[in-house]
Parts: C-alpha cells; structure tokens; sequence
C-alpha cells in the first residue's frame, strides 16, 4: 500500500489552484503493485523529498493506507498536546519532544549511518547481481520508515517509498531501499551509471499523536498526516515528512491546503474543510550519507578486515 511523504513544488497556495501539482490515491489496491509501501508525492524540484505526483496505491499522492495502518497509528496515538523542539544529535537530524533522548533512541539515532550503509550496500549488489549484503549489526526494532534517494549536487529526488506500519529495521530497510529506487511509478528505476552521484536519506518514524485540530502540530517538528473525505465522499489520507513545510517555506494553514490537494481534493478548500479533517502528527530521526562517504566506509571496512585477517594468519 503506498501513500506519498513529500511536498510540492513552492506557489501561491489558494483554494484553486490547478490540480496538476497533487493526484490522488485509489481507494482500492491494484494488483501487481507495492506492497505495504508509501511513496513520495508532489512536483518534482531541487528540494528534498519532492517529487512528480501519482495516482493509485503504487506512486501514493495521496497517501492512502490500510486499515491494518491506520488501527497502528491510533492505538500509539494520544491527544495530548505539548510543546516540542529540535535538536542535533551527533550529526543527525532529530525531530522530538524536548532535548532528551531515552537510551534507546540514542543508541538507534548513533546507528543510523550503518542504515544509511546499509541501503546503499542492499541496492548496489542488487544492480550488480551480486548476493545479498550480511545481517547488519544495527537494532531489528520495528519501527515505521522512509528511504528516499536523491541524486547530483541538487539533490533531486529519485525516489522515495515507506511505510507507516512498523517494520523490522533490517527487512524494512533492505526492501524499501530497492523498492524506493526501482519501483516508484513516477520514476524510471536507478541505473549503475546513477549510483555514484545518489545520496541516501533514512527516516524513522516515531511518537504518534491525535492531534485536537488542524494546527495542533509545530512547523520543523513533526510531520503530519491527515484523513479527509474528498467532494465524493471518499475517504483519503496524505502525508508529509517534518521537512517539508519549512524547506518550501509555507505555514500551517498553506501546509494543510497543499497536502488536502495532494490527497486529491479538488473542490474549495475552505475553513470547515480544514477543521473537519482529523490530523495525526509524528517526529521523525533522519540520517543521510552520499555514495562517496558510503565508498570511504567501505575502504576502511576492508582495510580493517585485511589487517585483521594478517594479525590472525
């Protein structure tokens, strides 16, 4: 089941604008297509997680799940509203309650580069038809996930496919690593020419909420996912990561309107609209890595493993 995570391209947000710039999502499954999986919506340009809208569950611009989904997400969420803040973390984005991290997400937060490693090593064996990468020495936690994969100096997005359903790190990573690169249906799948200019973006997902209303959620912060019905009276659902609202610039009430179109609604959005939807918000953990620090790591790895194997023999 995908959905997307993603923004759209920066214009004047109204209740009007064209269409072009959010599909919706089928409410019903298509055969043949991913499977459990969220993808990455809107216009594409250089910033990240951004991308070329898609309709259906595979490209996901509206980010419509399953009820196995959404049961998840509620039973982790509650309505309680408090105040939160960001902070950097060895390096790596952190979006959360407060500057305290519990033992466990720091230990997961100082892992997160091997995740990073750890995508780049699943999808470049799979492009070149080699066995698939050892268990990785990271937490198996289950945790809901994004992998996005950007490309050049700008960074365009190449891909980007996730889940709201919490999955094992190492099965999560290791499918929607190749899944986000080769299987998102706005995109022609990652060649080996590509995988020297990629750069890897792993997002985890954490601390669900019910939000009490349409604001209840601070810009930088969290993300925000959203259910709506549509002028049809179809039930639909759109997502976006934490970035986005603060990389295009918009405040709350242009994020709402421009994830409301990208979920397919396309009559006026008006303030009962924007108060009638119910809102989950959530924090994320991100860590990103290019293919050049994935090659450093990869050197020292096999420099270490070579003087190992001499001290041994």
């Amino acid at each position: 089941m995908s959905s997307s995570c993603c923004g759209t391209k920066k214009q004047k947000l109204n209740g009007n604008y064209s269409s072009a710039n959010g599909y919706s999502s089928s409410s019903t499954n298509n055969a043949g297509q991913q499977r459990n999986g969220i993808s990455d919506g809107g216009v594409q340009n250089n910033h990240g997680y951004h991308g070329r809208g898609g309709s259906g569950n595979n490209s996901g611009g509206g980010g419509q799940q399953s009820q196995q989904q959404q049961q998840h997400q509620q039973s982790s969420s509650s309505s309680s509203s408090s105040s939160s803040s960001s902070s950097g973390y060895n390096g790596y984005l952190v979006n959360g309650h407060g500057n305290h991290l519990s033992q466990q997400q720091s230990s997961m937060i100082g892992s997160m580069s091997d995740m990073c490693f750890y995508c780049f090593e699943v999808l470049y064996r799979e492009l070149h038809n080699l066995e698939e990468p050892r268990q990785p020495c990271f937490t198996n936690d289950p945790y809901p996930l994004f992998v996005t994969w950007k490309i050049g100096k700008d960074k365009r997005l190449r891909g980007c496919i996730g889940t709201f359903s919490a999955m094992r790190l190492h099965s999560g990573l290791r499918e929607y690593a190749i899944t986000s690169a080769l299987r998102d249906s706005r995109f022609s799948p990652i060649t080996r020419d590509e995988i020297q200019r990629l750069t890897v973006s792993v997002s985890i997902l954490q601390g669900f909420e019910e939000a009490r209303g349409y604001l209840d959620w601070t810009l930088g912060i969290h993300g925000i996912r959203i259910e709506f019905y549509n002028e049809r009276g179809s039930k639909r659902t759109a997502t976006y990561l934490p970035q986005v609202a603060t990389e295009q610039g918009w405040d709350q009430t242009q994020t709402i309107d421009s994830l409301l179109r990208k979920g397919g609604y396309r009559a006026q959005i008006t303030p009962e609209t924007r108060r009638s939807i119910k809102l989950t918000r959530y924090t994320s953990q991100e860590c990103q890595m290019s293919y050049n620090e994935y090659r450093d790591l990869l050197e020292k790895q096999s420099h270490y493993h070579g003087q190992l194997c001499k001290m041994q023999c």
